[in-house]
C-alpha cells in the first residue's frame, strides 16, 4: 500500500524524535566535464527508528547517490539531511567521519575483509579505530559474531569461510559499533539464491531486535524482504510503498 504523506517538515526544523533519517529537498549535482548531471532532484524522505527499507531503481536513478548521502560518504548540493536528530548536511569532512563511525554500519556487495585476519580480528577493526581496549574489543566482536550465527567460526580466516559466512562476518563488523542505522548496498549481489535467503534471514532477525536497516538492491525478490520499498527514477522518488502485514 502507498504510505500516507509524512509529517510536514519546514526548513531548519528538527525532525520528530521517532524519525531517524530525514532528507528534505535533497539534491546532488556533479560537474562532468562542463556538463551538470543531476543525480538527485529534491528528494524528501522520512524513515523511523526500527524501519526496514529497501531502495530500488534502475541504473542512473540516483539510488547509489542517495545511499552515499545517507551514509555521510558525500554531501548534498542543496537541501537538508538529518540523522538521529542531528543535521549533518552542513558538517565538514572530519565531523562526517565521526558521524559515520558512531552512527552508521556499512555492508557492501564485496565483503572487504582482510584475507589474513581471523573473523574475530576483522570484526574488531572498527573498535581499534574507535580506541577501545583489547579486551572490550574482543568481547564486543565475539558478541557481534554470535548475533550473526558465527560463534563457532571466530578463528577462521576468510578463505576458510563460505561466501555467506564471509558476508555474515561483514555484517558483524558493521554492527560492532552498535550503529543507529545499518546501510546495506547490494548485500546479496555476490551470493547464490540459497545463501541470499540466509543473509536476508540475518537481516530479518536484526530488524526484529530493533535495528534500523536501509538496503539498496536491484532485485525485487530481495527488496520484498523489507517492510517498505522506496523506488527512485531519474533522481526523484517514484513510489514509496509498505508491504502488507
Amino acid at each position: 500500500m502507498t504510505l500516507p504523506a509524512p509529517q510536514p517538515f519546514r526548513t531548519g526544523d528538527a525532525p520528530l524524535p521517532e524519525i531517524i533519517i530525514l532528507t528534505h529537498k535533497l539534491t546532488r549535482e556533479y560537474d562532468m566535464g562542463g556538463e551538470v548531471v543531476r543525480a538527485l532532484q529534491g528528494v524528501s524522505l522520512q524513515i523511523k527508528h526500527n524501519e526496514y527499507v529497501a531502495v530500488m531503481g534502475p541504473s542512473g536513478s540516483g539510488k547509489s547517490t542517495l545511499m552515499n548521502l545517507i551514509g555521510c560518504l558525500d554531501t548534498p548540493t542543496s537541501g537538508e539531511y538529518w540523522l538521529n536528530s542531528q543535521q549533518v548536511s552542513e558538517l565538514d569532512d572530519d565531523a562526517l567521519a565521526r558521524i559515520r563511525n558512531k552512527e552508521i554500519g556499512f555492508v557492501f556487495q564485496t565483503f572487504n575483509l582482510l584475507p589474513r585476519a581471523t573473523a574475530l580480528h576483522n570484526v574488531e577493526l572498527p573498535l581499534i579505530y574507535a580506541g577501545l581496549g583489547a579486551r572490550e574489543r574482543r568481547d564486543r566482536a565475539a558478541q557481534a559474531l554470535e548475533r550473526v550465527g558465527l560463534g563457532d567460526r571466530m578463528a577462521h580466516r576468510p578463505n576458510e569461510l563460505s561466501g555467506g559466512q564471509r558476508q555474515r562476518v561483514a555484517i558483524a563488523r558493521a554492527l560492532v559499533n552498535r550503529p543507529s542505522i545499518l546501510l546495506a548496498d547490494e548485500p546479496t549481489g555476490n551470493l547464490d539464491s540459497t545463501t541470499s535467503g540466509e543473509i536476508m534471514g540475518v537481516f530479518r532477525t536484526l530488524h526484529g531486535e530493533g535495528q534500523t536497516i536501509v538496503m539498496v538492491t536491484h532485485e525485487h525478490d530481495i527488496a520484498a524482504h523489507a517492510a517498505r520499498v522506496v523506488t527512485l527514477r531519474d533522481g526523484v522518488i517514484a513510489t514509496d510503498q509498505r508491504r502488507a502485514a
